[in-house]
């Protein structure tokens, strides 16, 4: 029966659960009497969605405060091991995949690396079902209790009712790649696990703004740089943020051609791909042979040495260089959406950060009007190298909130027998 408003009970009771879900997940333990303020539900909603939430296993009980003159009052807290999330990321130079219970403790995790522009997407579809298959057949995976598998990637990600989740990664060769479809033609999921596909810039902000930097902040933008760079703007108005193409701004007219094939895209100096290609088209010696990863390492200890040490001046003025390029395409985030912080993030933001941070700071500044300039601040991410697959293990996580709590339906105890078997087969030997 609709309300008023167009609410049914049954709204009302998933409203209720999901404020009372949220409040003990992100600032909890927290007592029944301190529920009812926090939340804003009576004493009576709070007592009776509590009950129900301790019944459904998702809350327990967390220790006990004394209160004034009365007796100890219990705490209460999310059930850590009532649920489990899968993260994926699907990086450039690798896939990551890990197996998280709901206080997002790795559980389980494997990787695939891939081969220089490795991008054919049957094989990084099997990369991923192969990874989801391995983490669920650890020790600690509980697969009914699985609330679903998040993946971030890169491009843009566009949600059709025929498909699902589509993916235009113009950078990697992926044309409306059907990712959701491939993965569920040959996956031994059952078909109430849902799968969340969205940009891997998004799912790094996702992960800083509920664990990381971004908390607290209502404005933000959240910057990823690996191979290639992507940004995510939250703002009040977009609760999980919005992926921006920013890498594919362009900071030189007549440029660099960029992966995606344009002249002068922030990606084409900043990206750790070009960053090392510009370092060996003026005459610097990356090491053969190696991952990015290393490469870069390699760059940053040679433009920067030990103490004593000369550094190798042909990195050093590439470094500055793209100093410069990241701090003029921060002043764009900055004169666009004039948020409270930018955090840089992703292995390259990592690395590249740690040594050119007060250079991006400065030339940031210097571009960028001074008012909004002024009322932003510019940081490292806090999470590390593993924030995007975090993010990714978020959106189920944000979908079992929103739906105060409801979990993918049971396996039976019918089913589950083959349902292991069938994930014994597919993890790899």
């Amino acid at each position: 029966m609709a309300g008023r408003n167009g609410r049914t009970v049954r709204d009302l009771r998933r409203g209720n659960r999901t404020a009372v879900l949220q409040k003990l997940y992100f600032d909890g333990p927290l007592s029944r009497f301190e529920l009812g303020p926090a939340t804003g539900l009576s004493s009576g909603s709070v007592s009776n969605v509590v009950a129900d939430l301790i019944a459904d296993g998702l809350v327990e009980e967390a220790g006990s405060v004394d209160s004034d003159g009365g007796r100890p009052r219990t705490l209460l807290r999310v059930a850590p091991g009532s649920g489990q999330m899968i993260g994926v990321d699907v990086g450039e130079t690798r896939v990551r995949v890990e197996l998280f219970d709901l206080a997002l403790t790795e559980l389980a995790r494997t990787e695939r690396r891939l081969a220089p522009q490795g991008y054919d997407v049957e094989v990084i579809a099997g990369h991923i079902r192969d990874g989801i298959a391995e983490v669920l057949g650890a020790e600690q995976a509980v697969p009914e209790r699985l609330l679903g598998v998040g993946v971030g990637v890169p491009g843009i990600v566009e949600h059709t009712p025929e498909q699902g989740a589509v993916v235009h990664g113009q950078t990697i060769g992926w044309d409306a790649v059907p990712l959701e479809q491939l993965l569920r033609s040959a996956s031994r999921l059952p078909d109430e696990i849902p799968y969340f596909i969205d940009n891997g810039a998004k799912t790094l902000g996702q992960a800083e703004m509920w664990f990381g930097a971004g908390r607290g902040a209502r404005n933000a933008v959240v910057v990823l740089f690996g191979s290639g760079v992507g940004a995510c703007v939250v703002s009040p108005e977009v609760e999980y943020g919005r992926a921006v193409e920013w890498g594919h701004l362009t900071v030189r007219v007549r440029g660099r051609r960029c992966r995606c094939g344009a002249l002068g895209c922030l990606e084409a100096y900043a990206g750790a791909e070009s960053l090392l290609a510009r370092w060996r088209e003026e005459g610097g010696r990356p090491p053969e042979g190696t991952e990015e990863e290393t490469a870069l390492t390699a760059m940053l200890a040679a433009a920067y040495p030990a103490e004593g040490a000369e550094p190798d001046p042909v990195a050093r003025a590439v470094l500055e260089e793209t100093a410069e390029y990241l701090g003029a395409g921060l002043s764009d985030l900055v004169n666009l959406f004039q948020p409270e912080r930018i955090l840089i993030g992703g292995w390259a933001g990592l690395q590249l950060g740690a040594r050119i941070l007060p250079a991006v700071r400065r030339h940031a500044t210097t571009y960028a009007l001074r008012h909004p300039a002024g009322k932003v601040t510019i940081d490292l991410g806090r999470l590390g190298p593993d924030a995007v697959t975090v993010g990714a293990a978020i959106l189920p996580l944000a979908d079992f909130f929103t739906s105060g709590g409801r979990r993918p339906e049971p396996l039976t105890e019918d089913r589950l027998p083959a349902w292991r078997a069938a994930l014994r087969e597919r993890a790899p030997r």
